[in-house]
């Protein structure tokens, strides 16, 4: 059980990192999101996946170089879709944590009733 609380403590840091990736590219030209999906593996571990998202972002009419009329894609970011998003994955990261905090407590109190 260890294993796959600490593999899933791993996955859900991994999807903090990529929002807040998200989050840091979101006035960047022509960024893509990138999303995490979480999968059971084999052995009962959680396997991040993760996928950019191709989606366009908006489209606006900027000046180029030379002065013309260019146009020019924004990120796919929405700040109402990555705020959520870290909210959960944070709350589930701290669970994880927790899980793991009371798994050594309890193995703590059994190393002192057997010794």
């Amino acid at each position: 059980m260890l294993s796959s609380t600490i593999s899933a403590l791993r996955a859900f840091g991994t999807k903090v990192k990529i929002s807040a990736d998200n989050v840091a590219n979101l006035l960047t030209d022509g960024y893509k999101k990138r999303r995490v999906t979480l999968n059971q593996g084999p052995e009962g571990e959680v396997i991040p996946d993760i996928e950019k998202i191709e989606t366009p972002g908006y489209q606006i009419l900027d000046k180029g170089p030379s002065g013309e009329m260019v146009l020019k894609e924004l990120s796919n970011v929405s700040l109402e879709e990555e705020i959520p998003q870290t909210m959960i994955s944070s709350r589930s990261y701290q669970a994880n944590l927790k899980m793991i905090e009371t798994e050594d407590e309890m193995l703590g109190d059994i190393i002192d009733i057997l010794g």
